[in-house]
C-alpha cells in the first residue's frame, strides 16, 4: 500500500508539473523576456547601453541611440508594408502579433531531405555542397530553368555530378503556386497602401479575393475581416466565418480571435461564451494582442470568467508593453472617441471634428501668412485626428513656413520631426539640434525638452546628464509634458540626480494629467510592483488598460464612426462590437445606442433590447452616467427585461449619488411622487426636484413645472382628506362668539342693509338736466387777402360743434341709468 500510494502521488505530481509547464509557456510566454516582477518603465526608445538595476527588481529604460532606433523602426515599417498595415480597412493585421523575440529554444537538427530522381535517387542530400565554386547549405533552384529545388548528394557536385530533386513534381507545383500567390499579394498590398480612393480600393480587394481563393493565408485573413466589417467589400458574416474556420484549423491566431468574437457576439452563430473563451485563449497563445486585450478586460470585469485582477494584469501588461514600445518622439496619431448619443443630440459638440469649411478657412489663413494657423495645421497633420489625416509632408511644409516667420513652436516641432525621422523627413541629429537650440534660446519649452533629449541620449552632442536635467526642468516649469516625463525618468533611474521615487511619481502624475501615454505606462509599472507606492493591482490594471486603448487598433473607432455617418449601420455595429469586446467604454455605449435606435438589421427585433441592455450594463460598470440612467429606464419601462421599479430606483440612486446626475435626481423625484418602487413621499419628491434644479441649469424649467404640478396635487389631496361636515360639527359658535352671537349677527346685517339704501338715495339726487346744443354761427364775408384766416375759423367752429355733438349723447345715458 505504501509503494502504491507513493507511486500514485508521484504520478499526480508529474501530471500537475506538466500542466504547470504548459500553462507557464503558453499564457505567459512573453514574460520569459519581460518577467512578472521586472517592470520596464518607458521613456521613448528601447535601451541600448544605459540601464540600471533598481531595488525590488525594477528597471527603467533610459534611452537608446537614434541609429538603433531607426533600424528598428525601419524593420517595423518593412514588416508593416509587407502585410499592408497602413491600410486602415481591416482589424487584426500582422502588427497585432507580438514582435518580441521568443524565448530561446533548443535547436533541432535540420531534417535532411532524401532526393528523388536525378543521378542519386533515394540518397540523402549533403549540406553544404559545392556547385560552380559556391557552397550551398540548402536546396536551390540555381542552374535550372523550371524552378525545381535540387541538391547534391556529395560535397563536390562539379566533380561527382551526384544530385536529385528535393521535392516531387506535385510539391514543386504547389510551391510555385504559393510563391506566385505571395507575389500577387505583395503587389496588391503595395497598391492598397499607395491609394486613398475608395473605388480603387474596392477593385484591389476584388483582386485580393482571387489571391485568397488560391489559399494564401494572409490574403484570406484580410478578405475575411473585410467581409466581416464590410470594408471595401459587401458585408457577409457567413462567408467571413467560413474563412475564419479554415484559417483557425491552420493555426492562425487572428482567425481564432475572430471566431471567439463571433461566438461572443452571436454573429452568424449561436452565442456561446465558453467557445468564445476557448478561441480567445488560443489566439492569445498565438501572440495576438487583441485577444490578450479581450481576455484582460474579461478577467477585469468578470465577463464569462471569474473576476481576477492578477490575470487581467498579466494580459494587459503584455499588450501595454508593445503599445508603449511603439510610441515615438512625435507622439503618434491621435485617438478620436466620438459618442454617438451626444453626436446625434448635439452634432459636432463632443466629437471635436473640424468641419471641412473650417479647415479650408485655416488653410486660407495659412496661405496668407497667418503663423498661428500654420502651426495649428502643422500639428493637426503631424498627429492626425479631428477629421484631418496624418500627413508628415504637409506638417513639415506648414512648420517650415511658420519657422521662417520666427515662430518658436514651429522650430521645435521641426526639430522633433528631424530627430525622429520619417518617410518624408530624413533623420538628422545635427539639423534637429539646430532647431532645438533656436527654439530653446527663445524660451520655448518644446525646444528645451528636445535639447534635453539630445543631451540625455547623446544625439548630435556628447551625453551630459546635468545639461539634460537643466533643460528638462526649464520645460517642466512651463508645463510641457515631455519635460515632466523625462524628469520622472531621471529621478526614477537616478540619472544625473539622486534616485527619488517620490519625485518620479510626482512628475509622472503631472505628465499623465496631460494624457501622455508613457506617463500612464510608467505609473502602471510602479503600481504593479509597488515601487515608490503601495502596490495596487486595481490601479495598475486601470492604467495599463488606458495604455492599451491607445494602441493602433483604436483607429477602428474612426472607421466605425465613418460607417455610421454613411448610414452603414450593420458595418458600424460590428466594428463597435469588436471594440466593445476589447473594453472600450465608448464603443459599448455606441453599440447600445445603435441597438436602442433599432438601426441594425443583423439582429432580430426581440434581440435588440436585451443586447442593448447588456452593453449599457458594461458601459455603466465603467462609470458612464448616461448608461446608468439608461439601465434605470430599461427596468422602468421593461425594455429587454421585466418591469422592475425597485431595480430602476437602484440605478437612478447610483447615478444620483456617484455622478450627481440631474436626470437621475428628477427621475427619483418622480418615483417618490408616484410611489413607484419606493414609498410615496411628496416631501422627498420635492427635495429631489430641488436637487435636480441645483445640479443642472437645464433642469430648472422641467423642475418648475413638476413642482407646480406637485403643489396642485398636494392641495387637491389636502382638500380631499379634509371632511367639511365634521369640521362644521366641531365648530361651537356659542363658545366661539358668545351666547348672544345671533343678535350680533342680525345687527351687522341691519347696518349693511341701511348703508346700501342710503347710498342708492344719494345717487337719485345727483341728476344733471340735459343742455340743448348751441347753434353754429354764420361765417362772415371777408376780403380775399384774409381768406386763409376765414378758412381756419370754420374749421374751428366745426370742431366746437363736433365736441358738442360728442358730449350730448352722454346725458341721456346718465338719465337712463338713473
Amino acid at each position: 500500500m505504501g509503494f502504491k500510494g507513493s507511486l500514485n502521488r508521484t504520478r499526480r505530481l508529474c501530471f500537475f508539473t506538466i500542466l504547470l509547464i504548459f500553462f507557464a509557456k503558453g499564457i505567459t510566454a512573453d514574460e520569459v523576456q519581460y518577467g512578472n516582477d521586472v517592470p520596464e518603465l518607458k521613456s521613448y526608445h528601447e535601451p541600448d547601453s544605459e540601464e540600471e538595476e533598481v531595488p525590488g527588481g525594477s528597471r527603467i529604460v533610459a534611452g537608446a541611440s537614434v541609429t538603433s532606433h531607426l533600424e528598428a523602426s525601419t524593420a517595423k515599417e518593412e514588416r508593416r508594408s509587407e502585410d499592408g498595415h497602413q491600410d486602415n480597412g481591416l482589424e487584426g493585421e500582422e502588427k497585432e502579433d507580438l514582435p518580441t523575440q521568443p524565448p530561446p529554444i533548443e535547436e533541432r537538427p535540420k531534417e535532411i531531405p532524401v532526393v528523388n530522381g536525378g543521378t542519386a535517387n533515394g540518397e540523402p542530400c549533403i549540406f553544404p555542397f559545392l556547385f560552380q565554386g559556391i557552397e550551398y547549405s540548402d536546396c536551390t533552384t540555381d542552374g535550372r530553368g523550371d524552378g525545381r529545388l535540387w541538391c547534391a548528394t556529395t560535397y563536390d557536385y562539379d566533380q561527382d555530378k551526384k544530385w536529385g530533386f528535393c521535392e516531387t513534381e506535385a510539391q514543386a507545383e504547389q510551391r510555385q503556386q504559393a510563391e506566385e500567390a505571395e507575389e500577387q499579394y505583395q503587389t496588391v498590398i503595395r497598391m492598397l497602401n499607395a491609394t486613398t480612393r475608395k473605388n480603387h480600393k474596392k477593385e484591389l480587394y476584388d483582386k485580393l479575393l482571387k489571391v485568397a481563393e488560391k489559399g494564401h493565408h494572409k490574403a484570406m485573413e484580410k478578405v475575411a475581416y473585410a467581409m466581416l466589417f464590410g470594408d471595401y467589400m459587401g458585408q457577409s458574416i457567413p462567408r467571413a466565418k467560413e474563412m475564419f474556420e479554415k484559417l483557425a484549423v491552420e493555426g492562425s491566431p487572428k482567425a481564432q480571435m475572430a471566431l471567439g468574437f463571433l461566438y461572443a457576439a452571436g454573429l452568424g452563430v449561436n452565442s456561446s461564451q465558453a467557445k468564445a473563451l476557448v478561441y480567445y485563449t488560443f489566439g492569445a497563445l498565438g501572440g495576438n494582442l487583441v485577444a490578450h486585450m479581450i481576455l484582460g478586460y474579461r478577467y477585469w470585469g468578470g465577463v464569462g470568467v471569474p473576476q481576477s485582477c492578477e490575470s487581467a494584469l498579466t494580459h494587459y501588461k503584455l499588450v501595454a508593453n508593445q503599445v508603449a514600445s511603439d510610441v515615438s518622439l512625435t507622439g503618434g496619431s491621435a485617438v478620436q472617441r466620438i459618442r454617438l448619443l451626444d453626436e446625434v443630440e448635439n452634432p459636432g459638440s463632443t466629437s471635436g471634428m473640424l468641419e471641412e469649411d473650417l479647415i479650408q478657412y485655416y488653410q486660407f489663413l495659412a496661405e496668407k501668412g497667418d503663423v498661428q494657423a500654420q502651426v495649428g495645421l502643422g500639428q493637426l497633420h503631424l498627429h492626425g485626428g479631428r477629421g484631418v489625416e496624418q500627413n508628415h509632408q504637409r506638417a513639415y511644409d506648414y512648420f517650415n513656413q511658420a519657422a521662417n516667420a520666427g515662430n518658436t513652436h514651429a522650430m521645435a516641432f521641426l526639430g522633433k520631426m528631424y530627430s525622429e525621422g520619417s518617410e518624408f523627413v530624413p533623420q538628422n541629429n545635427e539639423t534637429a539640434l539646430q532647431y532645438f537650440k533656436k527654439a530653446s534660446d527663445l524660451g520655448n519649452p518644446v525646444g528645451q525638452s528636445g535639447l534635453g533629449m539630445a543631451y540625455l541620449y547623446g544625439r548630435g552632442v556628447p551625453v551630459n546628464y546635468e545639461l539634460a536635467l537643466k533643460y528638462f526642468q526649464k520645460a517642466a516649469e512651463q508645463g510641457w509634458v515631455d519635460g515632466q516625463l523625462q524628469l520622472g525618468t531621471m529621478y526614477y533611474n537616478g540619472i544625473g540626480v539622486k534616485r527619488d521615487y517620490k519625485q518620479a511619481l510626482k512628475f509622472f502624475n503631472l505628465a499623465s494629467q496631460a494624457g501622455h501615454i508613457l506617463a500612464f505606462y510608467n505609473l502602471a509599472q510602479m503600481h504593479a510592483t509597488g515601487t515608490g507606492v503601495m502596490r495596487s493591482c486595481h490601479t495598475a490594471v486601470e492604467l495599463f488598460k488606458n495604455v492599451c486603448e491607445r494602441g493602433r487598433w483604436s483607429e477602428r473607432l474612426m472607421t466605425a464612426y465613418g460607417s455610421f455617418k454613411e448610414g452603414e449601420m450593420d458595418s458600424s455595429l460590428v466594428q463597435y462590437l469588436l471594440l466593445a469586446e476589447q473594453g472600450y467604454e465608448v464603443a459599448q455605449s455606441n453599440v447600445a445606442f445603435i441597438l436602442d435606435q433599432q438601426g441594425a438589421q443583423i439582429f432580430s427585433e426581440n434581440e435588440t433590447y436585451p443586447r442593448a441592455l447588456l452593453h449599457w450594463t458594461r458601459a455603466a460598470a465603467q462609470g458612464y452616467t448616461v448608461a446608468r440612467i439608461k439601465l434605470g429606464d430599461y427596468h422602468f419601462y421593461g425594455y429587454g427585461t421585466d418591469v422592475d421599479y425597485e431595480t430602476a430606483v437602484i440605478h437612478y440612486r447610483l447615478a444620483s449619488e456617484q455622478q450627481h446626475s440631474a436626470q437621475a435626481m428628477f427621475n427619483l423625484g418622480y418615483m417618490h411622487e408616484k410611489g413607484l418602487g419606493i414609498k410615496q413621499d411628496i416631501h422627498l419628491a420635492k427635495r429631489f426636484y430641488d436637487m435636480a434644479a441645483e445640479a443642472s441649469p437645464d433642469a430648472q424649467v422641467p423642475v418648475f413645472l413638476a413642482l407646480c404640478k406637485l403643489g396642485l396635487v398636494y392641495a387637491l389631496q389636502y382638500l380631499q382628506d379634509l371632511n367639511v361636515k365634521d369640521l362644521i360639527t366641531q365648530v361651537d359658535l356659542d363658545q366661539l362668539l358668545g351666547p348672544e352671537w345671533d343678535l350680533y349677527l342680525m345687527t351687522v346685517i341691519a347696518l349693511l342693509l341701511g348703508t346700501v339704501i342710503a347710498y342708492r338715495q344719494r345717487q337719485h339726487q345727483i341728476v344733471v338736466p340735459p343742455r340743448p346744443p348751441a347753434p353754429a354761427p354764420a361765417p362772415p364775408v371777408r376780403q380775399p387777402q384774409e381768406q386763409p384766416q376765414a378758412q381756419a375759423e370754420p374749421q374751428a367752429a366745426g370742431d366746437t360743434q363736433a365736441q358738442a355733438q360728442a358730449q350730448a349723447p352722454a346725458q341721456p345715458d346718465q338719465q337712463e341709468q338713473q
